[in-house]
């Protein structure tokens, strides 16, 4: 076996998306570009079919499949990120041009696709050993949408 790739399916604009998603990431890229050598029912021959993409050194693959199968939040990608102007950064891209926000890190991107923004710093608070800090972290985090993480360090301390 050589690796596993998550593949997503989309309608007819799979090859826009993964440009899309590359653009945003370091040490990511378009692998190659798949055209179909028939007609299919979403599409004709020479339509771009299959995008092998990398997104941060992760593997995946964009199938125009065509409309029966639409994201849905049971399927999210969960980018780690160091600091606040990552979050905001990656949070403004995602949610431009029709995507939206969600809840607690969530979005929903253009394209339908979910992801999860998340703060490194995020799980290490609410891994702490005392209960207490946890707790307020988790707490304070329920109430956002976009993380700030000078926020969750301020709930942490129990300001």
């Amino acid at each position: 076996m050589n690796g596993i790739a998550l593949c997503l399916w989309f309608d007819g604009n799979g090859e826009d998306a993964a440009r899309f998603y590359t653009s945003l990431f370091p040490n990511s890229s378009i692998d190659h570009v798949q055209r179909a050598p028939g007609d299919y029912p979403s599409g004709k021959a020479g339509s771009v079919l299959v995008v092998d993409f990398t997104l941060m050194g992760q593997k995946y693959q964009a199938l125009n499949g065509g409309p029966q199968f639409k994201f849905n939040e049971a399927l999210s990608l969960s980018v780690s990120c160091d600091t606040q102007e990552e979050v905001d950064r990656v949070w403004l891209a995602l949610t431009a041009d029709g995507g939206k926000e969600i809840a607690c890190s969530w979005l929903q991107d253009k394209f339908g696709l979910s992801w999860q923004i998340v703060p490194r710093r995020l799980p290490e608070l609410m891994s702490s050993k005392d209960p207490a800090v946890a707790k307020r972290v988790f707490e304070a985090m329920m109430k956002m949408v976009k993380i700030d993480i000078a926020a969750i360090e301020r709930a942490a301390q129990g300001e």
